[in-house]
């Protein structure tokens, strides 16, 4: 999921950008800003660092087994070419 904390920077990003009357509104516009904030990334089609890092190194160790296989077949083609014909 999001990182919440992120959120609070991101949040205290914009309030830090308002003009001084509306940072002083309070509350209501941090949570407001929150709730619209977190209902707009869930929409997002993404996945936490973790589930990426699982990912890239399952992607990674099925690449180290195609190049294994890659290798086992050449092999076998060179032998069969270096074979005699009959």
């Amino acid at each position: 999921m999001l990182n919440p904390k992120k959120i609070e920077e991101i949040i205290q990003q914009v309030q830090n950008t308002l003009p001084k009357g509306l940072q002083d509104l309070g509350s209501d516009i941090e949570n407001k800003i929150k709730q619209v904030l977190q209902a707009q990334l869930t929409k997002l089609d993404v996945v936490t660092r973790e589930e990426f890092d699982v990912q890239t190194q399952v992607l990674l160790r099925t690449r180290e087994k195609l190049m294994a296989l890659e290798a086992r077949v050449d092999a076998l083609l060179q032998q069969k070419d270096e074979q005699p014909k009959t």
